[in-house]
């Protein structure tokens, strides 16, 4: 059983994509890597819980969302899952 103390770290969404930076993935990505190697040293002393926002992913999901107007729009509810798990994955691939 691991003996470390806890350590709960909230990534909020500002921090994967912040104000004025382009809003692609490839951004995203390089920030997810520049936390990730940060979160890695501290797996060496903490058990590391992470939690994380999503506010501007979702944003610009809802955005090109209501770009397309030939079919109707997702809901936010959806638009929010779809994005957490982009980050989550994101996040998985840098912490492998």
């Amino acid at each position: 059983m691991d003996k470390k103390p806890t350590l709960v770290i909230a990534l909020g969404g500002n921090a994967l994509l912040r104000r004025g930076e382009p809003l692609e993935a490839s951004v995203q990505r390089e920030n997810v890597n520049l936390a990730a190697q940060v979160i890695a040293r501290l797996t060496q002393q903490w058990r590391v819980v992470l939690v994380h926002g999503n506010g501007p992913q979702v944003g610009l999901l809802a955005l090109q969302n209501s770009a397309y107007e030939e079919v109707s729009p997702y809901p936010l509810d959806i638009l929010g899952a779809e994005s957490q798990g982009m980050i989550g994955y994101m996040l998985q691939q840098a912490l492998k």
